[in-house]
């Protein structure tokens, strides 16, 4: 009997399903489509905001689609090619608008590639959203993404998305980020991210193009009154107010003078700066251009001649981060953040040294190897030292409020804390406006960089305890509480922010 002939195909998906390979890509296009619908069908009637639903919807689902269709078309060319060695092919399908069937099936085809087409662009973007979410950007990738966005929940910025600060508006930015976010995924993936994550960022935006979209360095807003509540480490947790006027003043002006911490703007000065280190703590350089005359001036300190290794250093264009380099993430000290539980009375200021107790405990909760070995450890802590006080609901709730305090502030599976998360807005634990106005940053002509205090801010008013304060509007000399310190030493000489 004469061997039977391979039966030619007739069109596009004969080829898919005389093929395995089409067939494999046939069944995962349809059943990823299938998922793909209903969880889409949810979303519009429901609405999800988890991100790994949001990724697995928006991005992974639709992935397979498109593998499984490539597989189809695979499928089909290898068929094709397959049949043509056999010499059995009929050629490509003809269309024949006056034949019905064809007319029928080119509608059909119409209409699902359209359907396919809406559903595409829709899914595109929602996928665009999901990944500009604040959900997707701090809670994806769990661990690595906790310190920053448990800070940024209690940060001043928390209605501000994620991406208006750290992409802002535009493609080129858009398309940076998403390539970087590429590596850092493969780093999670791969488990080779360093912990802590260091910083600063180096490739941020410029500032002008995120921050000033929103606040306005131009503006002259004159002095601010800023009210600090400070609590001793002693056994009445004594307190320790101050009231200070601080000079934000105006950087243009059309607005006003040109004064106070905004002088320091670009809009009428230029600064630039070199660090000797990659936190930007040590800056032994600086550069001064002054728009209105073009007059440049540059300052070093006393112990640094001009030589190779500042010249190896990027010199860096001082912008709002150099000094508000914590807008958002703030990581508070055990000393910082017991001041506000304190004085917001979460905590009980009758307990005698509550203040010291606590602070010791997240010291020594700051070397946990887990979050809930750190918080057993604060509970344990305290509970001892206050076994016999008198009133163990009140070291309950000074338990709670310094486990919270833990919660958002510490994250030790990443090495995370204060201590490792320099603030420069300020001068108290990190030398801050010290880096530059420290008296030791002097030009060729002999001009030092002011250190005067009352340049920036003035206390008008001070007290310790119950006392009544002393209080001057012109200015009063800064009364340490606790006695006299030698003149001329900075705050983070000895505060460290442990109490």
């Amino acid at each position: 009997m004469a061997e039977k002939s391979p039966r030619a195909s007739k069109g596009l998906l004969s080829y898919v399903s005389r093929s395995w390979i089409g067939l494999a890509g046939a069944a995962l296009a349809a059943f990823a489509l299938l998922i793909l619908l209903v969880l889409i069908a949810y979303d519009l009637l429901r609405g999800f905001d988890q991100p790994y639903l949001g990724v697995v919807v928006y991005l992974i689902l639709p992935a397979a689609v498109f593998a499984g269709l490539i597989l189809m078309g695979l499928g089909a060319w290898h068929q094709r090619r397959l049949e043509t060695r056999l010499g059995v092919t009929q050629g490509l399908p003809r269309l024949d608008l006056n034949d019905p069937r064809h007319r029928r099936n080119l509608l059909l085809t119409v209409i699902v590639v359209s359907v396919f087409l809406v559903f595409s662009a829709y899914g595109s973007y929602r996928a665009y959203e999901v990944t500009e979410s604040v959900a997707f950007c701090g809670q994806l990738c769990h661990q690595v993404m906790e310190p920053v966005y448990t800070t940024y929940q209690n940060s001043p910025h928390a209605r501000v998305a994620c991406v208006e600060c750290h992409i802002g508006e535009g493609a080129e930015w858009y398309v940076r980020a998403k390539i970087s976010g590429l590596r850092q995924v493969y780093a999670v993936l791969a488990d080779s991210y360093p912990r802590p994550i260091p910083v600063p960022v180096h490739n941020l935006r410029p500032a002008p193009e995120t921050c000033e979209q929103c606040h306005w360095p131009e503006k002259f807003i004159g002095a601010l009154e800023v009210h600090r509540h400070y609590y001793l480490p002693d056994a009445d947790n004594t307190l320790y107010r101050m009231v200070m006027m601080l000079k934000v003043g105006g950087a243009s002006p059309l607005h006003g003078p040109v004064s106070g911490i905004h002088w320091h703007m670009s809009v009428a000065n230029d600064i630039r700066y070199i660090s000797a280190d990659e936190t930007r703590t040590v800056i032994p350089w600086v550069e001064i251009t002054n728009r209105e005359t073009g007059k440049t001036t540059v300052y070093r300190t006393r112990d640094t001649p001009p030589g190779q290794e500042l010249q190896a250093r990027p010199v860096r264009r001082m912008d709002c981060v150099d000094c508000h380099n914590r807008p958002t993430h703030i990581f508070r000290s055990p000393n910082a953040a017991l001041n506000i539980s304190l004085w917001l009375d979460r905590i009980d200021k009758s307990i005698p040294g509550i203040k010291l107790s606590a602070s010791r405990a997240l010291v020594t909760a700051a070397d946990a190897v887990s979050k809930q070995q750190g918080l057993d450890q604060i509970g344990q802590l305290i509970a001892e030292e206050y076994a016999e006080y008198r009133d163990p609901e009140k070291i309950r709730q000074a338990v709670r409020e310094t486990r919270r305090i833990y919660t958002n502030n510490f994250f030790p599976e990443m090495k995370t804390n204060w201590q490792v998360r320099p603030d420069h807005s300020g001068h108290f634990i990190w030398p801050g406006c010290f880096r530059c106005h420290d008296g030791e940053h002097v030009s060729p002509q002999g001009e030092v960089i002011s250190k005067d205090c009352n340049a920036c801010h003035v206390i008008i008013s001070q007290g310790l305890g119950q006392e009544p304060p002393v209080t001057d509007l012109g200015g009063v000399p800064f009364a340490h509480p606790g006695g006299e310190i030698p003149g001329g030493l900075s705050c983070n000489l000895c505060h460290t922010g442990a109490h």
